[in-house]
């Protein structure tokens, strides 16, 4: 089944030092679902940047409101599917940036309607 590249892919730091393990990652984490948007993790842009160092999988990534009552469950199940995916310890950085439309890897999917 072939795929069309997505709009904003975003590069990770593995990308570069670890290639084989971008895939199973991003199929992984295309799993987990925000449970108020409908959409994946990997579709909102919401992992920022993804690394391996000294064995651990180090994670930075943020969530579309700071104050997102599902967080602490969303990260969680990020945290659990990055380990299936990279058999591999994993930690998530919590990084402060706001989210933004423009950083879903493909903006026009907000055509569904919610947002005008």
């Amino acid at each position: 089944m072939s795929e069309e590249q997505p709009v904003n892919q975003i590069k990770w730091t593995i990308h570069n030092t670890n290639p084989e393990l971008v895939e199973p990652l991003r199929a992984k984490l295309s799993e987990v679902i925000d449970p108020e948007i409908g959409m994946s993790i990997i579709q909102l842009g919401l992992v920022r940047d993804f690394s391996v160092e000294d064995g651990i999988g180090k994670m930075k990534m943020i969530l579309t409101t700071p104050f997102c009552p599902y967080g602490p469950a969303l990260i969680e199940m990020t945290r659990q599917k990055a380990v299936e995916a990279l058999n591999k310890p994993v930690t998530i950085e919590m990084l402060p940036d706001m989210w933004d439309f423009a950083m879903m890897e493909d903006p026009s999917a907000l055509d569904w309607g919610l947002y005008a």
